[in-house]
């Protein structure tokens, strides 16, 4: 007996959704923040005089919606939906996020190719104020695990990471193999740090808070967010840099690896910073307990 091929629909490389508006208030800011264990009054202060900072992570607040939208639009097989796992990300902050910012996010399939485990979708999120003017840019790279390409698909091309395996163009080339590390934070995850992100984002998605539902995704529990993984170690990059939470993060890059359960720690390991005509690229990773690379190929764009 033949087991039947999964294959992504035709239509998914012209899948496009928005745009939806959400108004940025103190409170989402605040509790994203604070969601994360920031303590950096930067992140609180609401009589500071340039406001409230924005966590350089929460632009995936208000672009969960549209990733909902697409979802929904491309009309997956539920078969299909549930290999889905985020596999890349590469965020481009071209103005800080401010308290009072109405914000249009518009998003769409940008590119659909056969990788060696399975197809791999880049679903681009482009958002903007209320002056039309560009406020954030991002790739979310998702790879559906043993499912193929569809035959029609001839999408158009994205930047790739210096190996070539994902997005991230004009990121530092390293030598093949990443240094030892400069510096490492051990991070607690507390058994309930899920359930937090997910009220102080407002990004559901069951998989994290629920256990039947992460079963039944064949996960062997509820499991951190990539996003949220992905934001401690942000934050731990900025701790180490001169003008500290307050630096103009430009861009944020990586490619996601091993899940991280719940309660456990993660390594935040400093790999190194370039300086480039862009600003400074500093070079991260992130371990689980057990040793293993949950974001590999880590890098924050600060500008100096």
């Amino acid at each position: 007996m033949t087991t039947a091929r999964l294959e992504l629909p035709g239509s998914l490389a012209r899948v496009a959704a928005g745009p939806r508006t959400l108004e940025i208030d103190a409170r989402w800011l605040m509790a994203y923040s604070a969601g994360l264990g920031e303590t950096a009054r930067e992140y609180f202060d609401t009589l500071r005089p340039d406001g409230i900072l924005a966590h350089p992570m929460f632009p995936v607040c208000y672009e969960w919606p549209l990733a909902l939208d697409l979802r929904a639009a491309s009309a997956l097989r539920d078969e299909i939906a549930v290999r889905g796992v985020h596999a890349t990300h590469d965020l481009r902050i071209h103005r800080p996020v401010r308290v009072g910012d109405r914000l249009a996010t518009r998003a769409r399939v940008t590119r659909v190719e056969q990788r060696r485990p399975g197809a791999y979708v880049v679903a681009r999120h482009e958002t903007a104020d209320a002056a039309g003017e560009p406020v954030t840019t991002t790739d979310y790279g998702s790879l559906y695990l043993g499912v193929a390409c569809p035959t029609d698909s001839s999408p158009t091309p994205l930047p790739l990471f210096p190996d070539g395996r994902g997005q991230g163009e004009g990121l530092p080339r390293g030598e093949g193999t990443e240094p030892a590390p400069i510096w490492s934070a051990v991070v607690p995850v507390a058994a309930t740090l899920a359930h937090v992100y997910t009220e102080c984002a407002r990004i559901w998605n069951p998989i994290h808070t629920d256990r039947a539902v992460a079963r039944a995704a064949g996960l062997p529990a509820i499991i951190l967010h990539g996003t949220a993984t992905l934001a401690l170690a942000v934050s731990q990059v900025l701790r180490r840099e001169p003008r500290g939470p307050v630096a103009p993060v430009r861009r944020v890059v990586c490619r996601f690896g091993a899940m991280v359960e719940m309660p456990s720690v993660i390594t935040v390991e400093g790999l190194g910073a370039t300086e480039t005509a862009e600003g400074r690229w500093v070079a991260f990773r992130v371990l689980t307990a057990e040793g293993r690379a949950a974001v590999r190929d880590g890098r924050v764009l600060v500008d100096d």
